[in-house]
């Protein structure tokens, strides 16, 4: 009889919908799994979506609110603490702004609950921001957190190079507790060949348009479909200078980024699936001259299609853009169970938490 593997308790934070965690269950390892035990998020459409696809139910209290002495011990903490204040997209205010001290929540509960290791995600503009002082901050506040500290190891990882079709790059911290010994963490190599297309994304393993849920296509003005027949697929606003329509109208637009009414190549990954923002930033089909589908967009978040999104459109899309890729998490937390496997630190076990078809 096959021996039971060893379960590593997640607290998770900052959870969303549940791509971070998703991704963690889906790791594949011989002697350990992942188990979310506690999870904790104020969006309530994305609770929603977490209570629909996982068997926990989510803390929907602020993080503010949340006494960490009072919930569960663990051997993982996982978080991706918002990062719009880090961002290139944003005024990148960084750790001036209320918001962007929220690492300080992911650090309290590190201290608190002293985890073995734990896992951090944010955007890759954290590392300049604040001319590089929000970086150095929060790496040392993980170094120094609870009653042994962490060696804390970082990247900016792209999750292309893991089978996630859309070009996105993020920042991951990963943390040993110092206790464990001495250990020597490398991230991941890359673990495909070739990127997989936005064209595959959308016909693999079935076409998209067979799937039911999440997909809604949306209203769009006549105007923004004459644009999009103008652009071609992997083109963007630029395109359409000097072009008029039938009536004799021009249809260009101001635009002061290459996302704006950017269409996918279907030979190429997707360009970044983000979470908001109208005026040309939704996403568009490069054989259609139509919006991106919410269900496109989780294709090329990676998110499997049984994982249903609760919410309307728009709440959908912010949960989608937010979360944090299920395969390219996996890569990284194999690696992690795979140099976690060297060590000798016997884990309880717990009950498995499985995600709902």
């Amino acid at each position: 009889m096959k021996e039971e593997k060893e379960a590593l308790r997640v607290v998770s934070l900052f959870s969303g919908c549940g791509g971070l965690d998703l991704g963690l269950h889906m790791a594949q390892n011989p002697n350990y799994k992942y188990q979310t035990i506690w999870a904790n998020d104020c969006f309530k459409e994305a609770c929603d979506t977490f209570d629909k696809n996982f068997s926990i139910k989510i803390d929907r209290r602020d993080v503010w609110d949340v006494d960490f002495n009072k919930i569960p011990d663990c051997d993982v903490i996982v978080g991706g603490f918002p990062c719009q204040n880090f961002s290139v997209l944003s005024k990148r205010q960084g750790i001036g702004v209320k918001n962007g001290l929220l690492f300080k929540r992911l650090a309290d509960a590190i201290a608190t609950k002293n985890p073995k290791f734990f896992i951090a995600e944010n955007v890759k503009g954290l590392k300049s921001a604040n001319n590089g002082e929000a970086f150095r901050i929060i790496k040392e506040t993980f170094e120094r957190a609870g009653r042994f500290g962490y060696d804390v190891f970082t990247d900016v990882v792209k999750f292309v190079e893991h089978g996630v079709p859309q070009n996105r790059e993020r920042l991951i911290f990963v943390g040993f507790r110092k206790d464990l010994g001495m250990i020597d963490f490398k991230f991941p190599k890359p673990t495909v060949n070739q990127p997989v297309t936005a064209k595959e994304a959308f016909e693999k393993p079935i076409p998209v348009e067979r799937i039911l849920h999440n997909n809604e296509k949306q209203r769009m003005a006549d105007r923004t479909v004459k644009m999009l027949r103008v652009i071609p697929p992997g083109g963007n606003y630029l395109d359409l200078k000097g072009k008029k329509d039938e009536e004799g109208n021009s249809l260009e637009v101001k635009g002061l980024m290459s996302g704006i009414y950017k269409r996918l190549h279907p030979d190429q990954s997707a360009y970044t699936v983000i979470a908001g923002g109208g005026g040309g930033t939704w996403g568009y089909h490069y054989a259609e001259p139509r919006i991106l589908t919410n269900r496109e967009r989780a294709r090329l978040q990676s998110f499997p299609d049984n994982f249903i999104f609760e919410g309307n459109i728009s709440t959908v899309r912010k949960q989608i853009g937010n979360a944090v890729p299920p395969l390219g998490i996996k890569a990284i937390a194999e690696q992690i169970l795979h140099t976690f496997s060297k060590l000798d630190a016997p884990i309880e076990k717990v009950p498995q938490i499985i995600l709902e078809s």
